[in-house]
């Protein structure tokens, strides 16, 4: 377990996360899906991921149903995005007022430990969110504030999260730089989406992997041509590296993301209860500064990729 910077917040360091839920990374079980999240409750994990955007509600549905009478768990969600509109960054009171109010129904709950807008708006100021998510707190829909996918700028600008939620793993390192030091140095809860890539860093994946239409992955040029097939080929370097040490390279992914300093824990997506015992071992792995060393040095000709956005998909 571990505190959430200064949101107070004590979770476990592995966050179970539900974008597979809503249907973009093709199609899966529901009842299997159910099962992994109760295995996850069964072995540990009190952290649950979650947005209004996976798939319009259904992720946020989906596990008001499998946390239903699991004992208590820290329960979070984000807002702020509208993607049938014109503006998909929409974080006016109106649009946030309406996907909390949603959000609640669909995750059958009468409030949520920590609410984060999703991505930041450029279009609304950033103290107008802020007033309101503050009084959603005051109004007992929510406890605690936070945001994901801002940088340093945006988080000063917006002033009241206690947490932030960063895309981070070895293939997409940019917030070493920005913003993860201006949340280690003013507190704020960090915990990172896609510590294995999306499935880069699973060590499941050949040059000739094909994904459903309908997974986001099938569109984005990480999973594609010579990007793809370069960083495989260190994928399967570090898949020897962490074999040395008796693990498997996405356990070595993903304790490398909590070896960072200021990073408090990480979302792991399943949709199988198999899924769960291995990402949570991870959480325990201790890496020695030779052990980074190395890994740095097998990264360093990685492909630096990009992932989904309101806007589309990199």
């Amino acid at each position: 377990m571990t505190i959430l910077g200064r949101s107070g917040l004590e979770v476990s360091k592995i966050a179970f996360g539900t974008w597979q839920l809503g249907g973009d990374w093709g199609a899966f079980d529901e009842d299997t899906a159910i099962a992994a999240v109760h295995h996850a409750r069964d072995l540990g994990v009190n952290f649950f991921d979650t947005a209004q955007a996976y798939g319009r509600g259904r992720a946020e549905v989906l596990l008001g149903r499998a946390l239903k009478n699991q004992g208590d768990v820290v329960l979070a969600t984000k807002g702020g995005i509208n993607p049938r509109a014109q503006r998909p960054r929409d974080s006016r009171r109106a649009w946030l007022t309406q996907g909390l109010d949603q959000s609640l129904r669909n995750l059958d709950v009468d409030h949520i430990d920590l609410y984060q807008v999703h991505w930041p708006d450029p279009d609304t100021p950033a103290a107008d969110v802020a007033g309101l998510l503050r009084e959603f707190v005051d109004a007992g829909k929510i406890r605690h504030v936070g945001v994901s996918n801002y940088n340093a700028e945006q988080l000063a600008d917006f002033g009241a999260a206690e947490t932030l939620q960063p895309p981070y793993h070895l293939f997409r390192r940019g917030i070493e730089t920005d913003p993860l030091p201006y949340a280690k140095n003013h507190d704020i809860g960090v915990f990172v989406y896609s510590p294995l890539g999306s499935g880069l860093l699973t060590g499941a994946l050949t040059p000739d992997t094909t994904f459903e239409t309908t997974d986001w992955r099938s569109k984005s040029s990480a999973f594609q041509g010579d990007n793809l097939r370069r960083n495989l080929k260190i994928v399967d370097e570090l898949k020897a590296f962490a074999a040395q040490r008796g693990l498997a390279v996405g356990q070595l992914a993903i304790a490398w993301t909590l070896a960072r300093p200021g990073v408090h824990a990480a979302i792991v997506g399943a949709r199988q209860p198999r899924h769960i015992e291995a990402s949570l071992a991870a959480a325990d792995v201790e890496l020695t500064s030779d052990d980074l060393a190395e890994i740095d040095r097998i990264t360093a000709d990685a492909v630096q990729v990009a992932g989904a956005a309101p806007e589309g998909i990199a």
